[in-house]
C-alpha cells in the first residue's frame, strides 16, 4: 500500500511522520539525527522502500512575513538531493509555526521541556504532513 512521507528538515535532525494508506491521517514515524546528507538521505530512502511511500512533502520553514531564509535554503537543498536519488519531485509545504504548535501540544500532554525535543520535530513533521494531506483531499471534492 502506497503512502505520503512528511520530513522537517532541521540542521541537527529531521522528523519523519507517514500517512496512514488511505492518505487521511498523518502518523509520527520518528526522528533522525542528522549526520552526513549521504547518509541521512539513505535512511529517509530505507523508510520510503520499506513503507512503499510515493509521494515525499518537505516542509519550507518561511518567516511569518512569507521571506525565505536559509532555512528555506536548507529544506530546498536536501529536497533537490533527494529527488536525484527517488528519481521523482519532492512536494514543498509551508511550514511556519508547525514547531510551534507541536511544542505546544507536547507541552499540553504534559511531556516535560527536557524530553519534548526527542518528539518535537516527528510531530511538526506529522503537522507538515497533515496540512498537505488536507489540502489534497480539498483540491479532489
Amino acid at each position: 500500500m502506497k503512502r505520503a512521507m512528511g520530513l522537517d528538515v532541521g540542521s541537527k535532525t529531521i522528523g519523519v511522520a507517514l500517512s496512514d494508506p488511505s492518505y487521511l491521517i498523518a502518523q509520527a514515524h520518528g526522528t533522525i539525527k542528522r549526520t552526513s546528507q549521504k547518509e541521512d538521505i539513505q535512511k529517509i530512502l530505507d523508510i520510503i522502500r520499506e513503507e512503499e511511500v510515493r509521494e515525499v512533502i518537505i516542509g519550507l520553514p518561511k518567516h511569518m512575513n512569507g521571506d525565505q531564509g536559509r532555512s528555506v535554503d536548507r529544506a530546498k537543498s536536501f529536497g533537490r538531493a533527494l529527488e536525484k536519488e527517488i528519481g521523482q519531485d519532492v512536494i514543498y509545504q509551508d511550514e511556519r509555526m508547525t514547531t510551534i504548535s507541536a511544542d505546544r501540544v507536547l507541552q499540553k500532554t504534559g511531556v516535560r521541556r527536557e524530553h519534548r525535543k526527542k518528539y518535537v520535530d516527528a510531530l511538526a513533521a506529522t503537522f507538515i504532513l497533515q496540512t498537505w494531506l488536507d489540502k489534497e483531499k480539498r483540491s479532489l471534492t
